[in-house]
């Protein structure tokens, strides 16, 4: 009976003793480490529309701000919203009185949507059309909530929208379309906002739509104006060559963004027996995005 006790015990301690080798001896290896999360706009290579349209941008890398309605938090809130997004990119917000870019208000009231609590609203309230840009000329922002955020995630969100920036498909972004205090502005949102805006606030001007025709020594043409940069262009001439003779200067004036001016001629007199080639240059004595699409030139048509 005594040698039972002895063998269970002896067999108990065996056992304890090989879990305990079990547990101690390094047979697996297990690396620990930080890893990255991912705050991209983007979820994969395939979701590369970051904007509501391509390239939206405001004419310049300033832009004026008015808060009005708000009461202390919020507007500290959005104060530090544009000073984040002014440091961790080129752009640089300023308040003004009137005539301001973004105008920010606020709203005591609850919104619901989708059964979630709306935080804000936000996003471009006039856009221009450019060939290469969509120019936004105004936003405005309703801030509904108080971030519950260490930062202003709610403003900057707002912020971005005005900016152009459409709602991200990644939690971790800040424009993803659930706010929680982890997400942020991510590097690729940056550095789209840093490629827009380093563009200059220069006029382009640019010859389109140009068309001719001779009757005899007579010469019939038409051509539009158009200003498609990023600041309202000053006063300029367009003048008109047959071969390498001038035959016709006329006055263009300014010119807004988006904007052109059509121009119709008739009966020009050409002193040229034979015309081989018209060209029309635009004389503009201002820095522009592109001075190439300043001229063009007709063949004739043989």
């Amino acid at each position: 009976m005594n040698l039972r006790i002895l063998s269970s015990l002896i067999f108990f301690l065996i056992v304890i003793v090989l879990l305990g080798f079990y547990w101690i001896a390094p047979f697996n290896e297990v690396d620990f480490g930080f890893k990255e999360r991912n705050y991209n706009f983007s979820l994969n290579s395939s979701d590369t529309g970051m904007q509501f349209y391509q390239n939206m941008r405001f004419p310049a890398s300033n832009i004026s701000y008015k808060i009005e309605d708000c009461p202390l938090g919020k507007k500290e809130d959005m104060e530090r919203a544009f000073g984040i997004v002014s440091n961790k990119t080129i752009l640089r917000f300023y308040s003004v009185q009137n005539n301001e870019e973004i105008i920010v208000t606020c709203d005591s009231k609850n919104k619901i949507e989708g059964g979630l609590f709306i935080a804000g609203e936000g996003g471009p309230t006039n856009i221009t059309k450019t060939s290469d840009f969509n120019v936004i000329k105004e936003g405005q922002i309703l801030l509904i909530r108080e971030s519950q955020c260490e930062n202003p995630n709610v403003g900057i969100h707002e912020l971005l929208h005005v900016l152009g920036f459409d709602h991200s498909p990644n939690q971790n972004n800040i424009m993803y379309n659930v706010s929680r205090c982890s997400q942020e502005i991510s590097q690729d949102m940056i550095d789209t906002i840093n490629y827009l805006y380093s563009f200059p606030s220069y006029a382009d001007l640019s010859i389109e739509n140009a068309s001719a025709i001779m009757h005899g020594k007579y010469l019939d043409a038409n051509l539009t104006i158009t200003n498609n940069g990023l600041k309202d262009s000053e006063n300029s001439m367009v003048k008109i060559y047959a071969d390498d003779e001038m035959i016709k200067e006329l006055e263009i004036g300014e010119l807004e963004i988006g904007y052109g001016r059509k121009i119709s001629i008739q009966n020009i007199f050409v002193f040229q027996i034979n015309v081989e080639k018209l060209k029309f240059s635009i004389l503009y004595d201002k820095a522009e995005l592109n001075k190439e699409d300043n001229e063009l030139i007709l063949d004739i048509k043989k």
